[in-house]
Order: structure tokens, then sequence, then C-alpha cells
């Protein structure tokens, strides 16, 4: 071999390395770009996941907030409420030591009205807690206990002011007593 085919030769081999290192360097450049780029999907999709779940819980709280936006209003009117079995209690102790016609005129007035707010409570989701049975400590609260022959450990023996709930959440828990 000449001179010139020798160098020609190494020029080839030299263009041959080269080109296998350039399509080394695509390949790994390549293969570095599509793993980029799965990450940057990867993170996409959790930010979407995050977004969803973002929206989803708002529009929960939202629900929420708007099914119990009254509560504290609510929460007032019960007091109203116990004024008014304050004063049917009284009208009944009263009427039987002197058996009134006013008093019963009385009585008929404040039931109704009664009634009517009762009405109106339940029509907005606000409705008595019962307290037939056992103590329930997530709608009961125990004031104090008794002794009692008739009942047993745990049940409730006296309302001394009633509960109230709206929808699912207390208002007010009952106060009762319960049997020792």
């Amino acid at each position: 071999m000449s001179k010139e085919e020798k160098e020609t030769s190494e020029q080839i081999n030299e263009e041959v390395e080269i080109s296998e290192a350039e399509q080394t360097g695509v390949t790994d450049e390549l293969s570095l770009l599509q793993n980029e780029v799965q990450e940057y999907k990867d993170k996409y999709l959790r930010a979407y996941a995050d977004f969803e779940n973002t929206k989803k819980r708002l529009e929960k709280d939202k629900i929420t907030a708007v099914t119990y936006a009254n509560s504290s209003f609510a929460k007032d009117l019960l007091s109203v409420m116990d004024s008014f079995d304050g004063a049917i209690a009284s009208i009944d102790i009263a009427n039987s030591d002197e058996q009134s016609e006013v008093l019963e005129k009385i009585k008929e007035g404040i039931l109704k009205t009664y009634e009517q707010l009762k009405k109106v409570l339940e029509k907005h989701g606000i409705s008595e807690i019962e307290c037939e049975g056992c103590f329930n400590p997530d709608v009961h609260q125990a004031i104090m206990q008794v002794e009692h022959e008739e009942k047993q450990s745990g049940e409730i023996v006296q309302i001394l002011q009633k509960g109230y709930s709206m929808k699912d959440q207390v208002l007010r828990p009952a106060m009762v007593s319960t049997a020792k």
C-alpha cells in the first residue's frame, strides 16, 4: 500500500470511529432526552392528579359549607325552643293547680307557636336527638348518674335538656342522666 492509500485508509477509519462515536453520543443523548421526557410526563400526571383531588376536595368543602352555613343561627334558636318547653311545662303545673281556662288558651297559643317553630327547624334539616334506650356519647352528654331500679346501667333515665342535630352534625348534644 502506498502512503496515500494508508493516509486515506486512516482517514476513513478515523471518520468511521468519529461516526461511531457520534452515533453513540446521539444514542446516549436520545436516551437522556427520552428519560427526561418520561420524568416530565410523570411530574405532569402527578400534578394533574393533585389538581383533580384538590378540585374534588374543594367541591366537597363547598357543599359542606353551604349545608351547614346556618348552623350558628340554628344554635341560637335552640334557646327559644328551650323557653317554649319551659313555658309549656310551667303552664301544665299551674293548670293542674287552678284549672284556669285562660291558662289553657295561653298554652294552646304557645303550643301552636312551638309547633310552627319546630316545623321550620325540621324544614331546614334540624331535628331533635332521640333519647330512648342506651346512652350514646356521640349525641348525648351525661350530666349525672342516678340509681334506678327499672333501668340497666348506661340507659338514659331522664332528659335534662333536649339535643338537636342538623342533618348529620350535632348542634347540641342532649343532656341526660343515666342509670348507674
